[in-house]
């Protein structure tokens, strides 16, 4: 018999689990992330990536090779502080995690849309789904690279950058809480039908990542499937400095 030796890494956590992405991606608990994706709309998915792996992407933001563009929030409303948009080719790490969490959100996303009554069915891999966006008009890489400070904070909203929106997106934890900055939680908000808005607080860790709704979700009522409109956002930030990577599927015009 010959003994097999898997290379692990520790997460953020004190965890350990597998080095590369895509094995990172299939040992999360799949069925508790989806049975929670369709109860509230948001799952936190676990550690994804290792401090050093943090730091290292919180590091690159002053490299603006990296990036198309950069967005001041208080120039256009959004809030305070600012986030850059990652350009093509991404950063190994972000490609890698964007492509192989697609397919297992994919499933969740053609479900959901078999519930609300669209035919529409999302394609088994990223990249024919990307080649979908681009017939579309919409060629412009999403992924991006979030930092706040002391008193900024990010309103609620939601990602769409044209018609192509893939329902479900990715926001993973740079920066240790309470040890690099306090406050900045991350937040939703779901307003259903004939009612008052409901707000979930997603608490973190470095390294995690939190799986949501990017614009809507079906919820199974007394008179049967219905629409939840989502927004999410950041609340202030008491101290220090936060940085956040947004993993986003449909790429933008």
């Amino acid at each position: 018999m010959v003994k097999v030796e898997v290379k692990m890494e520790h997460s953020c956590l004190g965890h350990e689990f597998p080095v590369t992405p895509e094995k990172r991606v299939a040992a999360l608990d799949w069925k508790r992330i989806e049975s929670q994706l369709d109860e509230r709309g948001s799952a936190v998915a676990g550690p994804l990536l290792t401090g050093a792996e943090c730091r290292k992407l919180s590091a690159g933001y002053e490299q603006e090779s990296a990036f198309r563009s950069r967005v001041v929030m208080a120039r256009h409303g959004f809030g305070q502080g600012e986030y850059k948009y990652y350009r093509y080719p991404l950063p190994g790490t972000i490609s890698r995690l964007r492509a192989d969490l697609y397919p297992h959100l994919a499933a969740v996303a053609n479900r959901w849309q078999l519930m609300l009554g669209r035919s529409r069915q999302y394609p088994p891999t990223l990249q024919g789904y990307l080649r979908q966006c681009h017939k579309a008009g919409q060629c412009l890489p999403t992924p991006l690279l979030l930092k706040y400070g002391k008193e900024d904070y990010n309103c609620l909203h939601r990602d769409l950058y044209g018609e192509m929106v893939f329902p479900l997106q990715v926001t993973v934890l740079l920066s240790a809480p309470s040890e690099e900055f306090l406050g900045g939680d991350f937040v939703l908000t779901e307003q259903r039908p004939r009612m008052q808005s409901r707000v979930e607080v997603v608490p973190l860790m470095q390294g995690e990542a939190v799986i949501f709704a990017v614009n809507e979700r079906p919820m199974r009522g007394t008179r049967g499937v219905y629409r939840v409109a989502m927004r999410h956002g950041v609340s202030r930030i008491r101290s220090g400095q936060r940085f956040t990577l947004g993993i986003i599927f449909h790429d933008a015009k």
